[in-house]
């Protein structure tokens, strides 16, 4: 290490939550945990940004979780588009998602308001099939 060097350098980009401009990058779950718990208005847009930059489904599907809970609808609208995402490039969604989409915010499919529970086998169409994920 060269004596003027104090340590590696973070290249990751400083988020901007005032105009979004820098969230498409976020790849940090613990960013986007961080931002549901400041209540930012943009969060969604993060939740998105991790859909499409981490590569672990498993770490992306409970944030996606929390903006399919959120009060506000635009929040509610862009984890559907997260969940998306998720399903196209990582070919999988979980159980609680796929509650939340059928309107069960308990996660109770029997639930009339509900409608009929979808085959938890998984989703078979185009090229391939995607995975359901309990839990």
């Amino acid at each position: 290490m060269h004596p003027d060097e104090s340590g590696p350098i973070d290249l990751a980009p400083v988020l901007n939550w005032q105009d979004g401009s820098t969230l498409r990058w976020t790849d940090r779950p613990e960013e986007v945990d961080a931002a549901f718990g400041r209540g930012e208005p943009l969060v969604g847009v993060a939740v998105i940004a991790l859909a499409l930059n981490h590569a672990d489904a498993d770490a992306i599907l409970p944030r996606v979780v929390k903006a399919l809970e959120a009060d506000d609808p635009e929040v509610r609208r862009q984890g559907v588009i997260a969940l998306a995402h998720v399903a196209r490039l990582h070919r999988t969604v979980d159980k609680r998602c796929l509650d939340l989409l059928r309107g069960c915010p308990r996660g109770n499919e029997a639930d009339a308001t509900c409608g009929p529970p979808l085959p938890t086998d998984g989703c078979r169409g185009g090229s391939g099939g995607t995975t359901s994920r309990s839990g």
